[in-house]
């Protein structure tokens, strides 16, 4: 299936249908007052996160989404059917933003979440609703309203708890091949990864993470260069970012020292210029192949030393399965202390609460306002 990660699409709901001015009418009861009924509510748009949905493929092609309209109100006190509502599955992780305001409107970051997209007009009233004892015969109702249109337009950022960076060919789907189940296409030639492509890596029977394999970055990505530009958004939900250098094919009539550096540096700065949030991610260093080097030690220490770089660094091979399963484990340990430190800043938030703070208290005249104005 062809990956798609971008989409624009309409959606409108339904329109409400009419109130009707209807009076009963059967012998031996003269005068049998309204009985005009309601208009139906027009059918609603919603959307829906599905974890088996993987791509926005199906939105690329069908844009236009609308709700059915609601039936108009008839006599004998009967009600409009209400126009049949529209549920779109989407993938978790999917975001959705206004056409031509670009704000962001919904997250949908988990399984089963539900928002509403477009709401259904509300039905029109019927003159039954308008009869008092100075108006026994109203000939008033009310028409349905028309329901809301919106463009949006649909990305996907992928739910990963470790994104791969590195330039292409350094080995990153080979290194996902090896410690998880992903099965990416792997060749000798750059820009073999077309889309990014998720694995799950299991460190134990209990324990496991995702991890995320992007198109490769090159220097000019965060202005369009390349195609590892056209995923970076994926990374903004990592919690660590992988960066995976390949040791092997440094020039040797240069000082490969000096060329690892800039090749990890130009990446850094991709990072920085496209989203300083990416930048401030942590970011832990894999050389990989460094079996092909003559003095591994002694390359990783003089490396560290020209980047001055203080965060952890790993001697691996993807192809043989060198040292990647000590990683493995590593960034599983990581991810733990993470994710319970997360559940301990939350369950401490919770505590706070105070059910009694006016913060989290409605403005129930506001409540009623809106409620007055949908009735």
């Amino acid at each position: 299936m062809k990956f798609v990660d971008e989409a624009t699409i309409e959606v409108q709901g339904g329109k409400g249908g009419n109130g009707a001015a209807s009076f009963r009418r059967e012998k031996f009861i003269p005068k049998g007052g309204p009985d005009g009924g309601d208009g139906g509510r027009g059918g609603s748009i919603f959307a829906v996160a599905d974890r088996n949905i993987n791509t926005l493929v199906d939105y690329r092609y069908s844009r236009l989404h609308k709700g059915r309209n609601g039936e108009n109100g008839r006599g004998s006190d009967q009600y409009g059917a209400a126009g049949e509502d529209i549920t779109l599955r989407f993938p978790v992780g999917t975001t959705i933003y206004d056409a031509e305001t670009d704000e962001l409107l919904f997250d949908l970051d988990h399984h089963g979440q539900e928002i509403t997209l477009a709401q259904g007009g509300h039905g029109g009233l019927g003159n039954l609703h308008f009869k008092s004892s100075i108006n026994r015969a109203p000939r008033q109702y009310t028409n349905g309203t028309e329901g809301e249109q919106r463009k949006v337009r649909l990305e996907l950022k992928v739910l990963a708890d470790v994104g791969l960076l590195g330039l292409p060919n350094a080995g990153k789907s080979t290194f996902i091949t090896q410690v998880s189940n992903a099965r990416p296409r792997i060749a000798d030639y750059p820009f073999t990864t077309l889309h990014p492509n998720l694995g799950v890596v299991r460190s134990s029977a209990a324990h496991s993470f995702v991890i995320a394999d992007l198109p490769g970055l090159i220097s000019g990505a965060s202005e369009g260069a390349g195609l590892g530009h056209l995923f970076l958004r994926h990374l903004s939900r990592t919690r660590l970012l992988l960066h995976i250098v390949d040791v092997s094919n440094l020039d040797p009539d240069v000082d490969s020292i000096e060329k690892a550096a800039e090749e990890i540096e130009a990446i850094v700065e991709e990072l920085r210029l496209y989203n300083p949030a990416l930048y401030e991610k942590p970011r832990w260093l894999a050389l990989n192949k460094i079996d092909m080097i003559e003095d591994p030690a002694a390359f990783k220490e003089q490396l560290c030393a020209r980047l001055n770089w203080k965060g952890p660094v790993f001697d691996i091979s993807a192809l043989t399965g060198q040292g990647t399963q000590n990683l493995v484990l590593k960034m599983q340990s990581w991810l733990d202390q993470q994710k319970a430190e997360e559940q301990r800043l939350l369950d401490e938030a919770q505590a706070d609460y105070e059910p009694d703070d006016p913060r989290f208290k409605p403005n129930r005249q506001n409540v009623d306002q809106n409620n007055d104005q949908n009735t």
